[in-house]
């Protein structure tokens, strides 16, 4: 995004922020009767954490006071920017919801010359989970390689292979993987996919050193030994890997990162429609096998108010500027 688009951007999303809202509208009515459908779109494939939380949501929705029928819609492509384009021109009645996660909305601004959205395509409902992310080697890394410092210096000396996956270029989990190589002077080579399943599978046959992706993605693989999470972003180790020891406890200092999924609904979506779809989608979160569903996948599962998440996407938009430059990416490069 240029220098003007990114001001912009940020202006435009503090501003939206102290009024609470983003493309909220005005209206001062809104037909309470349960919709027929509502679509809740996520920007990746089956099988990952997102589409996981859409899933679990959806169940807790059917048949709920806002909604009859709850389906879950797969627009993976362009690292989860299909997914947030498609809220422009969307229904603002709360048949279409969109669940996404952090980056593509406080990421992306600073990464790309342009958007083809703005913070005005969409308004913030409540926030969902939030996780960490985790360094996961398998049969191509060496079993004598356990800890994040001994994967760097098998990278360094192993430039070839020197290479580690994720779920999306320009995402956290791409980032952390560029910060840990930058912390040991390696240069490790990013493959970018789309979503952390398919990253995973590649690790699985030996066909990718290592992943960086969040936790919950390879836990189902950790406890055969088929995969070694190596360290992961939590300020303290997490209670889904007890075992796995922060990337702080290894030495490497400011290594602490998290991200956040969100609901949103398409911009200019009226104040009372807002508030139903919060009050749902809260009740949902808040179900006991909601919360130990998403748990299954290293979810912590969060709710919030429109505002709250209008605020924490602004201050992570702020965070994340600086961290973008160091690593100097763009979507270009």
């Amino acid at each position: 995004m240029s220098h003007f688009g990114r001001r912009h951007f940020v202006r435009a999303t503090g501003a939206a922020a102290s009024l609470g809202v983003f493309g909220l509208g005005t209206s001062a009515r809104a037909d309470s009767a349960p919709l027929e459908t509502a679509r809740i779109i996520t920007g990746f494939p089956p099988g990952g954490t997102s589409d996981t939380l859409c899933r679990r949501v959806a169940e807790g929705l059917r048949g709920s006071s806002f909604v009859k029928t709850a389906l879950v819609e797969n627009k993976a492509g362009a690292g989860g920017q299909i997914a947030v384009q498609s809220m422009k021109g969307a229904a603002t009645d709360g048949s279409v919801i969109l669940q996404t996660p952090a980056s593509m909305l406080v990421i992306y601004p600073h990464i790309y010359k342009k958007l083809a959205y703005t913070p005005k395509d969409v308004t913030p409902v409540t926030l969902a989970s939030e996780f960490e992310f985790g360094l996961t080697v398998g049969p191509a890394v060496p079993a004598a390689v356990k800890t994040v410092p001994d994967f760097l210096a098998w990278c360094k000396t192993n430039p070839t292979q020197a290479n580690f996956g994720s779920p999306a270029a320009g995402s956290v989990p791409h980032f952390i993987g560029v910060l840990l190589g930058q912390s040991a002077g390696v240069e490790m080579k990013h493959v970018a996919y789309r979503g952390s399943q398919p990253a995973i599978q590649d690790v699985l046959g030996g066909q990718l050193q290592a992943v960086s992706s969040p936790i919950g993605d390879a836990m189902p693989h950790l406890a055969g030994g088929k995969l070694r999470m190596l360290g992961m972003s939590g300020s303290k180790r997490s209670r889904f890997v007890p075992d796995v020891p922060t990337y702080v406890e290894q030495g490497l200092k400011d290594m602490v990162f998290s991200e956040w999924f969100g609901f949103f609904l398409p911009g200019g979506a009226d104040v009372p429609v807002v508030m139903r779809a919060n009050e749902a989608l809260r009740t949902a979160l808040r179900a006991k096998d909601v919360i130990d569903g998403l748990a299954t996948m290293g979810l912590e599962t969060v709710s919030s108010t429109p505002e709250e998440l209008a605020l924490r996407m602004k201050a992570d938009l702020e965070r994340w500027g600086p961290i973008v430059r160091k690593i100097g990416f763009t979507a270009d490069s």
